[in-house]
């Protein structure tokens, strides 16, 4: 059978570094920080005392108020994106086939606050199981892209991937294979993740994961700098609207980039940490071109996965150089973990965005906050530091790397006929 080919039509976000996703790129091309001292609960007694929280964040601005309460952060966050990026589509849903159009949504945790507050609830009273009947639908990962779902009446395929910071990167992969397939005409993906809270933080720092650079929030997301000392929490959502191209052409869609190929791998190695030689990460690149049918040297621009932490940063440039040779020092490389934060389950999602926009505009966002070379990092690659770089960008690829060893990364190139 021959494969459906696959575009981006439409773009939401809600981020630390701009509320919409116009300003999101904003942002990032401004090279704008968006760590602070935490807001959400009082850190007092954290080792980590800031994250990167989305600013001026008030849910019943998008939804009813009843209805808010009813969600935790994480859905709230999901919706309000998913929401933007159907507008930006132009898509008329009296004119589509709802039967065939799906969500496929991502999230590393779900409702951690939600979780953490009834259970301590619990524990402070007397055994008496006193819980909120929203509970369980508040908390489970899923139900993101069942709310999105039931406000738009989308009935086609529809379900949450869960795979730590790779989940929403793994949920465009499963769109695109569902169009590809001819199995749903448009697909609603992305992520949503909203773990600064007293679990998140204290659970990061108890595995010494987190940044505890608390005299200096905004220089603390440091990727590849030689003095790093671990990643800085965020949170947020990002959707794609994901359409087979011929019913894009067919409504006259905007057509942002064509979602060529996503590549899947695991280390197999440890827990939490990399695997030192880049395997794990070597081989889902290579998945990811084999499956867009492309080489390395038609690639211009990768969004890391870029930490900030000593180990992971390290191996993940030993695999770009691994797979695209010589070719490596041609194109961009940027960490916009740098600004954004470390957003777990919602990161590939971003990220993502941030390659179709590189893809869209012809320019690659920086890394900032790089103060010191690390001998460990090739010092002649192009880790775009400091300002945004204008260039032809023909393709640009994420890669996101999660806890368990689980990778992927996902590939756009411009739009041909």
């Amino acid at each position: 059978m021959t494969l459906k080919r696959v575009v981006v039509t439409g773009i939401g976000a809600l981020t630390p570094v701009g509320n919409t996703a116009p300003a999101f790129w904003q942002g990032l091309l401004e090279g704008r920080s968006g760590a602070g001292p935490i807001t959400l609960f009082d850190p007092e007694k954290f080792k980590t005392k800031f994250a990167c929280e989305v600013k001026g964040f008030e849910p019943t601005d998008f939804i009813d108020r009843k209805e808010a309460r009813k969600m935790d952060r994480c859905t709230q966050l999901g919706l309000v994106a998913a929401d933007e990026a159907l507008v930006d589509s132009g898509l008329d849903l009296e004119k589509i086939n709802l039967d065939r159009a799906g969500v496929i949504w991502g999230s590393g945790i779900g409702g951690l606050d939600t979780f953490l507050n009834e259970c301590v609830d619990y524990g402070r009273g007397d055994g008496t199981p006193r819980f909120n009947p929203f509970f369980i639908p508040k908390m489970i990962a899923d139900i993101t892209g069942g709310h999105i779902s039931m406000k738009y009446g989308l009935r086609g395929v529809n379900f949450t991937t869960v795979s730590a910071c790779a989940s929403s990167t793994n949920a465009l992969i499963d769109a695109l294979m569902y169009i590809r397939l001819g199995k749903a005409d448009l697909i609603v993906s992305g992520g949503s993740e909203a773990a600064v809270s007293p679990g998140g933080i204290g659970g990061f720092n108890a595995m010494h994961a987190l940044s505890t650079r608390n005299d200096s929030p905004e220089t603390a997301s440091r990727p590849f700098d030689k003095d790093r000392d671990g990643f800085v929490l965020g949170e947020g959502a990002a959707c794609l609207i994901l359409e087979e191209l011929e019913h894009a052409k067919a409504r006259g869609a905007r057509i942002y980039a064509e979602f060529v190929g996503g590549g899947l791998s695991a280390d197999a190695y440890h827990l939490t940490a990399p695997h030192p030689d880049g395997l794990g990460a070597t081989n889902v690149m290579k998945n990811m071109l084999q499956d867009a049918d492309m080489s390395p040297d038609d690639v211009d621009y990768v969004n890391v996965h870029g930490t900030s932490t000593p180990l992971g940063d390290v191996a993940e440039i030993k695999a770009i150089q691994n797979v695209f040779g010589a070719h490596a020092y041609e194109m961009n490389i940027s960490s916009t973990k740098s600004m954004t934060g470390h957003l777990l389950g919602a990161a590939g999602a971003a990220e993502a965005a941030v390659a179709v926009l590189s893809v869209y505009h012809d320019i690659c966002p920086p890394t900032i906050n790089h103060f010191t070379d690390d001998p460990n990092i090739d010092s002649k690659l192009n880790m775009t530091y400091g300002k945004p770089q204008k260039r032809t960008v023909r393709a640009a690829f994420s890669n996101t790397f999660g806890f368990g060893g689980h990778n992927a990364s996902v590939l756009f190139k411009k739009y041909e006929e």
